[in-house]
């Protein structure tokens, strides 16, 4: 009697489970080591761009429920090479470095910083010291030009093009010297300070230091800029778990409707994050195309 009476209870209780099952809880995705590695190039100074991004990557952390990692590469193509060689899984990338990243690992780009006026993009600019006497081409010969990396688009690629449309093919010549600053504000600071005659940088960049500093403003003069090339973008390897790139995602491109997010944004100087493809990066393509620069190998590492 009790064994009956005891079965009889066993079968209520499950197939009271059965019919009414619990909903499995909702999992954040886990990965093994137990972090992100996500790589940051080198607009500005090294404690200046960690400032601008760690609550970024703060904020991404708690959201995903995987802590994220930052490294900052001192060198734009090194970020490529560090895909692999450092294990990293994403990236916030310039348009250029992007560009290269995507043809030679494969990266997927998932979105991209809207500035607090609504811009998603930036312009390269060349620039000299007001009192250089510097205001063609023509004025450049023989001078020093300081350029920031031959993986930055704002750095390099976009003079190269400038001084092309101007039948300079052989800028070395030309000029009296290049070197490489290996950031935008070195860049900015080397013609300010009169280390070199004409520098190129993004600007974003450059605006930001010229709110800050009156003697850009004051004392450097803009040649010429660039068409929009698509702000940096963050892009993850294209071997990462599709639910770590989903969560990612879905937390840059919906964290301007939250509170804390909102804060996180403010102080990154963004207003939002909106979606970003290859596509968006045509302008980049057409112009390493005009340049005979061949993304697949294309020695981006040697500033020389």
């Amino acid at each position: 009697m009790l064994n009956a009476l005891f079965a009889s209870c066993i079968c209520i209780v499950l197939f009271t489970n059965c019919s009414k099952p619990a909903p499995p809880p909702e999992k954040k995705p886990v990965k093994e080591e137990n972090f992100l590695l996500i790589g940051v190039i080198p607009e500005q100074n090294i404690f200046r761009q960690l400032d601008r991004y760690d609550p970024l990557a703060e904020y991404l952390s708690e959201k995903i429920g995987t802590r994220i990692k930052l490294i900052i590469i001192p060198v734009f193509g090194n970020i490529v090479k560090n895909f692999d060689s450092a294990g990293m899984d994403g990236a916030f990338l310039e348009s250029l470095t992007y560009a290269l990243a995507h043809t030679k690992l494969g990266v997927e780009v998932l979105a991209r910083p809207e500035d607090l006026n609504g811009s998603s993009t930036y312009r390269g600019l060349i620039f000299v010291r007001k009192d250089s006497g510097i205001k063609t081409v023509r004025d450049m010969r023989g001078k020093t030009f300081a350029f920031v990396d031959k993986a930055s688009t704002a750095g390099y690629l976009h003079p190269l093009v400038f001084l092309r449309e101007h039948g300079i093919t052989d800028y070395r010549h030309y000029l009296k010297e290049i070197y490489y600053t290996g950031t935008y504000e070195d860049s900015i600071y080397d013609v300010l300070n009169r280390k070199a005659d004409i520098g190129a940088a993004k600007n974003t960049v450059y605006e930001r230091l010229a709110s800050k500093d009156r003697r850009i403003k004051d004392e450097l003069a803009i040649l010429t800029q660039s068409p929009d090339f698509p702000e940096n973008g963050f892009a993850v390897r294209k071997t990462l778990d599709s639910s770590f790139k989903k969560a990612l995602k879905d937390a840059l491109l919906t964290m301007h409707t939250d509170p804390a997010g909102e804060n996180v944004l403010r102080d990154f100087g963004a207003r939002r994050f909106i979606e970003t493809t290859d596509n968006d990066y045509l302008p980049i393509y057409k112009y390493t195309k005009e340049t005979n620069l061949d993304l697949a190998t294309y020695n981006y590492g040697t500033n020389q």
